[in-house]
């Protein structure tokens, strides 16, 4: 959706199906999801860019756009759902039935107003069944090979792009094991991320993961997969799509910590004066990352998206 050639099949579809094309033109504010993306690696979190290009731009900026163009709603191609099968209930974000697509995990931060205003029309497909309609409707997008990477890191070398904006980010800094003992340097802790087996550089003997980061210190701690687990963690800047006051109280839901995980069982409760969200597993999770979202979904029906925030502090097995 971001670049010349993306807008040009748009262009190619919309002429395919007789409808106005229209290009936004939103550089600027997109120039705020990448100062996001690398003030998260620079602060030693985990950023989800997708996550947040969808609550300020598609969810928030285009919707501004749809409604001066006398638009009631805007369809997009995410694989979710909104259900709006009781009017009393107001409508609800859904995954997708494609389980292996699903980004209801990406929507969660919309606001719960933009629910009405959302249509989401392949989230009830699998995509194969998505490609064959699009072969079917003679558009010339079916075949269009899948995108896997972020759309402002073309080559996937994120820490080359943190770099280029931040030059001071690479610099030489110590690997750590659990003691505190150097056994390593790096070039940044930039260009490590939590959970993080692969690449390390360092061999202890044993098979180790990237445990911690201190972005004040430079300092990249390593240590055995069992220093991952994290029993709870406390998210901020929460949002929900239902009424959050069914929070008052500890409530059993469904949790997932980052986009590719299956959510787990967990018990939410959220502090309305602190915009916090606290969740404690049923059984310890591995990298749990500070500065991905945790979003809840509904325990007796699986498929609700009941809401969620950017996780900000994890606790772990003393």
């Amino acid at each position: 959706c971001c670049s010349v050639g993306d807008a040009a099949d748009a262009r190619l579809v919309t002429a395919e199906l007789g409808a106005p094309f229209y290009v936004c033109n939103f550089k600027k504010d997109f120039g705020r999801i990448i100062d996001y993306f690398v003030d998260e690696y620079a602060s030693g979190r985990t950023p989800n860019p997708c996550v947040r290009c969808n609550d300020w731009l598609k969810f928030g900026k285009l919707h501004e756009y749809a409604k001066t163009l006398g638009c009631d709603f805007v369809a997009s191609g995410h694989y979710a759902r909104v259900d709006r099968s009781d009017p009393s209930r107001g409508p609800r974000l859904l995954r997708g039935v494609d389980r292996d697509k699903d980004q209801s995990y990406v929507l969660f931060g919309a606001p719960r107003e933009r629910l009405r205003e959302m249509m989401l029309p392949i989230g009830g497909f699998e995509k194969p069944r998505v490609r064959e309609m699009a072969r079917e409707f003679g558009l010339p997008v079916f075949d269009k090979p899948d995108s896997q990477e972020i759309c402002f890191v073309p080559d996937n070398d994120y820490a080359s792009l943190v770099e280029k904006r931040r030059p001071g980010e690479r610099r030489e800094g110590d690997i750590v094991d659990p003691e505190g003992r150097v056994v390593g340097k790096h070039d940044g802790q930039h260009r490590f991320t939590i959970g993080q087996r692969r690449g390390v550089g360092v061999a202890l003997g044993y098979p180790i993961y990237v445990v911690n980061k201190d972005a004040r210190t430079n300092t990249v701690t390593v240590g055995p997969g069992e220093m991952l687990e994290a029993t709870s963690c406390v998210a901020r800047e929460v949002n929900w799509l239902v009424d959050e006051s069914r929070f008052a109280d500890w409530r059993e839901c469904l949790v997932k910590i980052r986009y590719n995980a299956e959510p787990v069982r967990a018990k939410c409760l959220i502090s309305v004066a602190d915009d916090l969200l606290k969740i404690e597993f049923a059984e310890a999770q591995r990298a749990v990352a500070p500065g991905q979202a945790a979003v809840c979904y509904e325990a007796s029906e699986p498929d609700v998206v009941l809401g969620g925030g950017w996780i900000d502090d994890v606790e772990t097995p003393r």
